[in-house]
């Protein structure tokens, strides 16, 4: 049935009572403050209205650090409750950040270890620092530092609250670390970022990574696996545990003017197109097709249409010890390398340093060793 029109004049009524159910109020509270109020049970934390605290250690260093040097940082959103107790709705992050870096950070009740800095890039020399390492005048500016709160008053619709926090935590798609990569990389210099884009179409590669989702191909992922390739390639000494931070790191490295690292484009873009090649050629002489990186059926050790980044690693990685005396028209060298990876994939020896739990430097390094070290026992 169709609905019959609303007049102007109703329209405007309509959203003028609604403007009337809310009252809102704008606060500014030094970071000093909230923690207080925290302490005392005054500001609630509340799981159920927030996303769980997932910043990396990197982030959260960097978070701090951006007070420190004042610079802008996104209002928190507060409700008011009938107690005039506040509950936060948004701004979990920043907040619990703040409270990580003091020691009064807990979880599941559960006090977590003090925040140590790192990843600091505009300030590298407060890297390593704790809180109780701060000199006494940066000590009294960071608890001074202030933030926006802009507050639901206890006096608005109650439904609003409701509305509220659904439009904070729904009203965009959260973009990918790789898509924010290629957001801000910019501002320091675009060639590197174009590189990459560029090799993801190379028709070896996406004939490789064929299985993975279209929802990881429209949020980058490829590029972030081409982004892989050489940041442990290149870097791998520099790589210690969380992934997310060390390509950004490693981007950043690459692509800032100022930096004392040099990429030599010509020659990687060699090593990447030879590297995917090979990896097809023996995907086609196995007969896998795109699960080259697929992980492995335990039943029959045949690779599975289901993507697996530890496959990934090791392989197109492992195979840069021989790269450069692969003979792509050598059968022979074909036929060698894919019953290494045949027979790679569902050996335990490989499998056991992949899966939940494994992605960090040592798991990695033995992955890549694996395949590293077969495979310079059949191409000499």
């Amino acid at each position: 049935m169709k609905k019959s029109p609303t007049s102007p004049d109703d329209l405007i009524r309509s959203v003028d009572e609604k403007i009337s159910a809310v009252r809102t109020q704008t606060l500014d509270f030094s970071f000093n403050e909230l923690a207080d109020m925290h302490a005392a049970g005054e500001l609630i934390i509340d799981p159920e209205f927030q996303r769980m605290f997932r910043w990396t250690e990197g982030a959260q260093a960097r978070f701090i650090e951006s007070l420190l040097l004042e610079l802008p940082i996104p209002p928190i959103f507060l409700i008011e409750r009938e107690d005039r107790i506040y509950e936060l709705i948004d701004g979990l992050q920043r907040i619990s950040s703040f409270l990580h870096f003091r020691g009064q950070l807990v979880i599941d009740g559960k006090r977590q270890d003090p925040l140590v800095l790192s990843d600091c890039d505009i300030v590298p020399e407060l890297n390593g620092v704790f809180y109780h390492d701060l000199p006494r005048a940066l000590e009294i500016k960071l608890k001074r530092s202030y933030i926006r709160a802009e507050i639901l008053r206890k006096e608005s619709d109650p439904r609003l609250r409701y509305y509220m926090f659904k439009r904070l935590n729904t009203g965009g798609e959260t973009l990918s670390e790789q898509e924010i990569r290629n957001a801000t990389i910019r501002l320091l210099s675009n060639d590197f970022n174009e590189f990459i884009a560029d090799l993801s179409k190379n028709r070896d590669f996406i004939f490789c990574i064929g299985s993975i989702s279209d929802n990881q191909l429209r949020k980058k992922f490829d590029q972030e696996l081409v982004l892989r390739f050489f940041a442990y390639k290149n870097s791998f000494e520099a790589y210690t545990h969380d992934v997310a931070d060390f390509l950004t790191d490693y981007m950043e490295e690459v692509s800032d003017p100022l930096s004392p690292t040099t990429f030599d484009y010509s020659k990687e873009r060699i090593v990447f197109e030879k590297t995917f090649l090979t990896l097809r050629l023996v995907a086609e002489k196995l007969g896998i097709g795109s699960k080259v990186f697929g992980t492995v059926n335990p039943r029959t050790s045949e690779p599975r249409g289901q993507f697996s980044v530890y496959h990934y690693e090791g392989l197109c990685l492992g195979i840069q010890s021989v790269i450069d005396k692969v003979n792509i028209e050598d059968s022979e060298h074909i036929d060698h390398l894919a019953t290494i990876v045949r027979d790679g994939k569902s050996d335990r020896e490989f499998l056991k340093h992949g899966g939940a739990g494994k992605n960090y430097r040592n798991p990695l390094r033995a992955r890549i060793a694996y395949f590293a070290d077969r495979f310079s026992e059949v191409i000499d």
